[in-house]
């Protein structure tokens, strides 16, 4: 029991902790501007539904010992196919959104091949697939282009899924109804098949077992080549998914959008405990990632004096802290061997 909070669970649970502490900080101090009504919880969650997707997607691939510096790019691709699809070209949006997840796949089949079978290190890859996925984004459109005409996606943008608990009285005495967007229930159902998959299927377990080591996994009788390539599908598909909500959250497409995606996503998946050379992480501690990422810059906005880039030099202060955490347990788990 030991060894196994020990090598799997101590990262998570001072992410965990890290998260509770930031949070209850947040409240204690900015309490007179909103920040303990939970629906500035909620907004967290609404705002990185996206980001928490495409987290899952590279907690999948981090496991492995890879990593993807695409999905940023992808997003962006998505985003501006579904807008200039609904928009100039008037197609239907189930369509388009069928298209841009088949779209995830066979960029995850091609970067996964390259990975898996042609042996292709995963940076120089994914970031081919990074520039590649941006430059598309600029041959479909360069100018912005908002959602307005298409009556099924404005009204996914619009529906507010009411909460029955949390109610409370603004400064104006008018009763507010916590809510959450549709966005969060397609993140939230992602998490959580996801954690299913890792915990209880047998390709999760070859994802862990690939990223302990590849020699041992293929002794074991696992196809590490196809295994790796099936995590990138799965990287890009969830990262399509992610670029639907993110394309409801903004209503829109641009060449820039979804700039440095990418990283915001493998900060949430090392500060949720997943090493950078695969075998030991989960989803659970992506997702506090996630939260931990989005609470800083949510206080950083609630504190209205300090700069935005305020937020990325505190995400950047806690990525090095967990890093060294990990150098330190991966010298601890050799030293005990």
């Amino acid at each position: 029991m030991k060894k196994k909070i020990n090598s799997n669970t101590l990262l998570l649970i001072i992410t965990i902790a890290l998260f509770v502490v930031m949070y209850a900080i947040g409240c204690s101090v900015y309490s007179s501007k909103g920040f303990s009504n939970l629906q500035t919880f909620l907004n967290i969650l609404i705002n990185n539904a996206g980001l928490l997707c495409v987290a899952c997607g590279m907690t999948c691939v981090m496991l492995t010992g890879g990593i993807d510096i695409s999905v940023g790019s992808l997003i962006a691709l998505d985003c501006m196919l579904l807008a200039v699809g609904m928009e100039q070209w008037g197609m239907n949006a189930v369509v388009l959104c069928i298209l841009v997840l088949v779209i995830g796949v066979v960029f995850g089949l091609v970067q996964g091949f390259c990975v898996g079978y042609l042996q292709i290190q995963p940076f120089i890859v994914t970031m081919a697939g990074m520039f590649f996925a941006r430059g598309m984004t600029a041959v479909i459109c360069t100018d912005q282009v908002s959602i307005s005409t298409n009556e099924l996606f404005v009204a996914l943008a619009r529906l507010k899924i009411s909460l029955p608990f949390g109610a409370y009285t603004n400064r104006k005495g008018v009763l507010q109804i916590p809510y959450v967007r549709i966005t969060v229930v397609i993140a939230l159902v992602v998490l959580l098949l996801i954690f299913l998959m890792l915990r209880y299927t047998k390709f999760g377990r070859s994802l862990y077992a690939v990223g302990g080591s590849e020699s041992s996994a293929t002794m074991m009788g696992l196809d590490v080549k196809k295994t790796k390539m099936k995590a990138y599908v799965l990287s890009s598909f969830l990262c399509s998914i992610g670029g639907i909500c993110y394309c409801i959250n903004t209503m829109s497409g641009n060449v820039q959008q979804a700039k440095g995606l990418e990283m915001d996503a493998i900060a949430s998946s090392v500060i949720g405990g997943t090493l950078l050379t695969g075998g030991v992480g989960n989803v659970i501690g992506s997702f506090f990632g996630v939260l931990i990422n989005g609470t800083i810059s949510t206080l950083v906005k609630t504190n209205g004096k300090l700069l935005s880039s305020w937020s990325n030099i505190a995400v950047a202060a806690l990525l090095c802290f967990f890093i060294v955490l990990q150098s330190i347990f991966a010298k601890i788990k050799e030293s005990k061997k």
